[in-house]
């Protein structure tokens, strides 16, 4: 593919005429041009070499007008985010007020947008995305919730109201909402801590819709200030490590259904599992096993093999956990299964979601903690549902709004957690089927909530007789989806210190808890930045041949340095307390080796006599930094060398500016590199300020 300049299409670009007969017309014309842009290129150069321009540009770096403080900064970042906005809606509501309210209602409810093109072509697409959504959805949100050590409808209430609110709050078109195994593993691993849900299920249930009040706050939050960034402090390394940790677990807390185990810890590490699962196989029901390990089978054939074999069939994977569901309970209803040791689900409460505002719990002893919970759970949430919403929003085409995703996902948490659902967010595994099955709009997500409240109001009572294994069965076959073997790779492959992240989530989640897995994986991706933060690299630059640039000698070995001239870049945004020290040590340690060289070698004139420190990478500078500074600036005097600045950005001038520093070192500042080189070395615009 041609390169092309931005804004261009290939098509576009100048295509010379390959006859033969124009060739060297062509040849020449080309010829031509080079020289007369070499020439103009020339006397440009000659120009801004003059010591007049050279005094201007030096001028310039010298005398900047004073850059904003950090009240300013945070004063305008709250008025761009906040005020600004809403100033305009009130000022346009009063000169316009039905086109100012339609657009309000458009940025509160993304769908507006979108209705007017919505025809019945569209519609009974997402119809059928919406059965085939819901036939995958009920059988999972009865194992999610049993997962969160819920009762089996609580998974089907939050697989009804937040997809209703989302459709109508959410910007994404494909997200497919409601109960995921991740936020169900982070529940039931955390609050079993405070009240333990076999003894007081009920404080277990009113904490659970607490934690969700809390992470809908938090989330909600996120969206309304615009701090997004927050869920980026659990990086892509991070999440994937994660991921595949929790769904080890995951599988490892199934074996207890799908074995039909009575005995089991309620410990997540996979040395505790194993040592409860060895301890009791005795207790091991072969008809649960025959049944779980059957369906499984049976979901994963079509799911890994019919479906991408056999494109057209997707529909069959999707209903391949239904129709497990159906087909086994048939099957302990006609051979009594259940009186010979097979664990059914029994009585599940049927009818619309009941009001839940009385049971949660803010005068509680454990009201910090389950804000705590919420908090975790609302960026783990947030960060699957957005990373899910914009992957399908790509395939698609269109743009995915984050702070409008997270006031929907907040907004819909809240209200579920006063209609007795737990925490929902956007499953990977459902969306994709949502996308397969032709999805056009949210309202797919509308139909599957319609369904499964159907479902709720007249089907629950069919359900008595369906096998726990089942529900481990379903769990299970959603599993290898979370784990990406491939992306681990890839991490390892690019980078060594994100896939030491990744591996500690995954080790930490496997081995230890939920929790800790977080935690190391927050902590080697924090302290990889506070690494580099605290010992930045430094650069010896050299000059391009041919070219006003200079880039790193290593990287560009080509690069020619300049004799008596060490240029030295610093690999780092910041220089503070915590590196200034740090960093001149080493500047001062490579000037006296490149100083030792010069000396050892053959001409005299190779002596290094000026330290360039280019200030390009620097963004900010603090007390700290300046007195290094200075500390070095006297050391390199005292070993008979100068240092001079090059390029310093607009904070880090003022700063100087204001330290006095610019008159220790008596005024050798400069624009570019290629002028502290021209004046310093022939003691040009060397000039006091």
């Amino acid at each position: 593919m041609a390169v092309t300049r931005e804004g261009e299409t290939e098509s576009s670009q100048f295509t010379p005429n390959t006859d033969p007969s124009n060739t060297k017309e062509f040849s020449q014309t080309l010829q031509s041009f080079a020289e007369s842009e070499k020439v103009q290129l020339s006397v440009f150069s000659q120009t801004l070499q003059t010591p007049v321009a050279s005094q201007r540009r030096r001028d310039w770096v010298l005398n900047v007008p004073e850059p904003p403080g950090l009240l300013s900064n945070l004063k305008t970042s709250f008025k761009k985010t906040l005020l600004c906005p809403l100033e305009n809606k009130i000022q346009c509501l009063g000169k316009h007020p039905v086109p100012t309210l339609v657009s309000i209602l458009n940025v509160i409810f993304p769908p507006l947008s979108w209705c007017k093109e919505y025809n019945v072509t569209k519609f009974k697409r997402d119809i059928l995305a919406g059965l085939t959504l819901a036939s995958l959805c009920i059988p999972q949100s009865i194992g999610y919730a049993t997962l969160a050590k819920l009762d089996p409808q609580y998974g089907l209430y939050t697989s009804v109201i937040p997809p209703l609110i989302y459709a109508m709050m959410g910007s994404s078109r494909d997200i497919a909402i409601g109960p995921v195994a991740v936020v169900s593993l982070l529940l039931s691993s955390m609050i079993p801590k405070l009240e333990d849900p076999t003894t007081n299920p009920i404080a277990y249930r009113k904490l659970v819709l607490t934690v969700t009040f809390f992470a809908g706050a938090f989330q909600a939050a996120f969206g309304l200030l615009r701090l997004g960034f927050l869920v980026d402090f659990l990086s892509h390394a991070a999440i994937v490590g994660f991921m595949a940790g929790a769904a080890c677990v995951i599988g490892l807390q199934q074996l207890k259904s799908l074995l039909g185990i009575s005995n089991f810890t309620n410990k997540t590490d996979i040395i505790s599992v194993l040592t409860s699962i060895c301890k009791s196989m005795h207790t091991l029901n072969p008809y649960s096993f025959i049944i779980g390990s059957s369906f499984l089978i049976f979901i994963l054939s079509t799911k890994y093999y019919l479906a991408r074999k056999y494109k057209k069939l997707f529909w069959l994977a999707a209903m391949a956990p239904l129709l497990s569901v159906i087909m086994s309970t048939l099957l302990v209803f006609l051979t009594r299964a259940d009186k010979h040791g097979v664990k059914i689900v029994k009585h599940i409460t049927g009818g619309l979601n009941p009001s839940s505002l009385h049971e949660l719990q803010f005068n509680s002893p454990h009201t910090a903690e389950a804000a705590k919970i919420g908090l975790i759970v609302a960026l783990v949430a947030l960060t699957e549902a957005i990373a899910v919403g914009r992957s399908f929003a790509t395939m698609k085409g269109y743009r995915l709004d984050g702070n409008k995703e997270m006031l929907a996902m907040g907004v819909m948490n809240i209200t579920g957690s006063l209609t007795s659902c737990y925490v929902a967010t956007g499953s990977f595994s459902r969306t994709a089927v949502n996308f397969s099955a032709g999805c056009e709009t949210a309202v797919s997500n509308i139909v599957m909530a319609i369904t499964v409240l159907i479902s709720l109001e007249f089907c629950t009572r069919l359900l008595y007789f369906t096998p726990v294994a089942i529900l481990a069965s379903i769990i299970l076959s959603a599993l290898p989806g979370l784990i990406n073997i491939s992306e681990a790779k890839y991490i390892w492959k690019v980078d060594k210190m994100d896939f030491l992240a990744c591996a500690a989530a995954f080790l930490g989640v496997l081995f230890v808890s939920v929790e800790i897995g977080l935690l190391l994986a927050v902590g080697i991706s924090f302290a990889k930045i506070i690494l580099n933060s605290i010992q930045p690299g430094t650069e010896k630059l050299g000059r391009l041949p041919g070219s006003d640039l200079f880039g790193d000698v290593e990287q560009y070995p080509v690069a020619t340095t300049t004799p008596g001239a060490l240029i030295v870049r610093v690999k780092s945004a910041l220089l503070c307390f915590a590196n200034a020290n740090f960093i001149r040590g080493r500047i001062l340690n490579l000037a006296l080796e490149e100083q030792d060289e010069g000396v050892m070698g053959s001409a005299n004139q190779n002596r290094v006599q000026l330290v360039i420190l280019d200030m390009s990478n620097l963004l900010n500078i603090d007390t700290s930094s300046i007195a290094a500074l200075e500390d070095l600036q006297n050391d390199l005097e005292s070993n008979g060398m100068q240092l001079a600045l090059a390029n310093p950005r607009w904070h880090v001038i003022h700063k100087l500016r204001l330290a006095n520093f610019l008159k220790k070192i008596e005024g050798r500042v400069f624009l570019t590199i290629g002028e502290a080189i021209e004046a310093c070395l022939t003691s040009m615009n060397m000039l006091p300020i």
